[in-house]
């Protein structure tokens, strides 16, 4: 027996029924067909869900979350991580390998991917370390990293330092057909013990700044690097006008570079930190200025910018309450995304919705080489339904997520997600 979900809309106003059978969409039916059916598929022998009217899209995408497991399961786990991930709307997620141990060897590649497919809420998949302990000096073993289940290569949360360290692993794995996501930093630029960008706010309280051009000098290195080697060079959390600017120079220069953007970069600058105590406001990148804030909507407006992540990091609260200087990098997002993109730009009029859906489904799926991301026959059925009407209140204390790290608490925002189904599957409901 299969699922059909009827009386939806799609991200164009069209009326949309769709049935998940056997993990995968069976069936597709829009406009007069769609309507027509929602009266009689009640009998046909398959459970039917009614979205009331509400939209009916592919299941979200996250190409870059962090769910701690192993090592730091006291900030947050698969487990929750997953279930985070389907209150959010999100049926995949890429996780990042900055655990203990890092995911430097196929055996933790592997039990990552594992330890997803048993919680079976969301599509967990992991990324691979590119380099051994994340310390900059020695290659992992990329074939057997992919053949664990690594889907790319990364060293997020630190930025590979030597060029031709990064040089050599862009060609180990354009030849694998995987991509290397890069977390842009350079460390010589670095001020030490720096936690905000190199602006208004550092400057009014007379604390050190994370200059712009750590980021973009490696993200102007590795474009170079992409174009000799063919690699897919994917950036991470893009921040500021600089690096945007240098993304838009490589795909014009024809290099296969893609970038991210998160919804914080998008919606906060450094001049929105209430107070230097406040560690929720602590992430890395950083808030930058209102000026790059500008660029990133942008970049994301002319396609420099191909896809919107969560970059979810959850941290516990008393490591958060320490003040800004002295909290860990990182806030949660996979609860959120959608709504504050909706409320932000849809709702406004600047976007259309189909412009936020689709760099949250087809266009993720299609820069990592995933099956999923649209509402076709034969598609996996990953499908989430979301009431744009509806309004709620940002609350920590109901996230899924162990990490209450945000500094969206208190937001009224509007288009949260209702249901989410993974492989046929209804992996979390609020509908009646």
């Amino acid at each position: 027996m299969g699922i059909w979900i009827i009386n939806g809309r799609t991200a164009e106003g069209e009326s949309i029924a769709l049935l998940a059978e056997n993990g995968l969409i069976a069936d597709v039916l829009r406009g007069a067909a769609a309507d027509e059916a929602a009266g009689r598929l009640a009998a046909a022998g398959h459970e039917v869900v009614d979205a009331g009217g509400r939209l009916v899209a592919p299941g979200l995408i996250d190409m870059h979350v962090h769910f701690r497991e192993p090592g730091f399961e006291y900030k947050e786990d698969i487990e929750t991580g997953s279930k985070a991930a389907v209150r959010g709307g999100f049926t995949t997620v890429a996780c990042m390998p900055n655990t203990r141990p890092v995911l430097d060897k196929a055996e933790t590649v592997a039990r990552v991917a594992q330890r997803g497919k048993d919680v079976g809420l969301a599509r967990v998949l992991p990324y691979g370390c590119i380099t051994i302990g994340e310390l900059g000096r020695e290659l992992t073993d990329f074939a057997a990293l992919k053949e664990a289940g690594a889907i790319g290569f990364t060293d997020d949360g630190v930025g590979v330092q030597e060029a031709g360290m990064m040089k050599e692993a862009m060609r180990r794995a354009a030849a694998l057909g995987l991509p290397i996501v890069a977390h842009c930093e350079d460390n010589s630029l670095l001020a030490g013990g720096a936690s905000f960008t190199d602006g208004a706010f550092a400057r009014k309280h007379g604390l050190p700044g994370i200059p712009n051009e750590s980021e973009a000098v490696h993200v102007g290195r590795d474009i170079l690097l992409a174009e000799a080697t063919g690699a897919h060079y994917h950036v991470c959390h893009v921040s500021t006008e600089q690096s945007a600017r240098l993304i838009r120079l490589g795909k014009q220069s024809g290099v296969r570079v893609t970038a991210e953007v998160c919804p914080h970069h998008l919606l906060l600058s450094d001049e929105d930190i209430p107070d230097p105590n406040d560690g929720n406001w602590k992430m890395n990148p950083p808030l930058r200025s209102p000026r790059d804030v500008e660029a990133m909507i942008a970049a994301v407006e002319d396609g420099t910018i191909d896809i919107f992540v969560t970059d979810h990091a959850p941290h516990g609260a008393e490591e958060k309450s320490r003040g800004i200087e002295r909290a860990p990098f990182g806030i949660v997002g996979l609860e959120t995304a959608f709504p504050l993109l909706y409320t932000k730009f849809v709702a406004t009029g600047r976007w259309s919705l189909s412009f936020v859906l689709e760099r949250m489904t087809r266009r993720p799926a299609e820069l990592f080489g995933l099956p999923g991301g649209r509402l076709e026959r034969g598609a996996p059925a990953d499908v989430t339904v979301i009431d744009l009407a509806e309004e709620r209140t940002v609350d920590p204390a109901k996230f899924a997520s162990k990490g209450r790290n945000t500094p969206f608490a208190g937001w009224k925002l509007r288009g949260w997600p209702v249901l989410t189904m993974t492989g046929g599957n209804i992996v979390w409901s609020e509908l009646n």
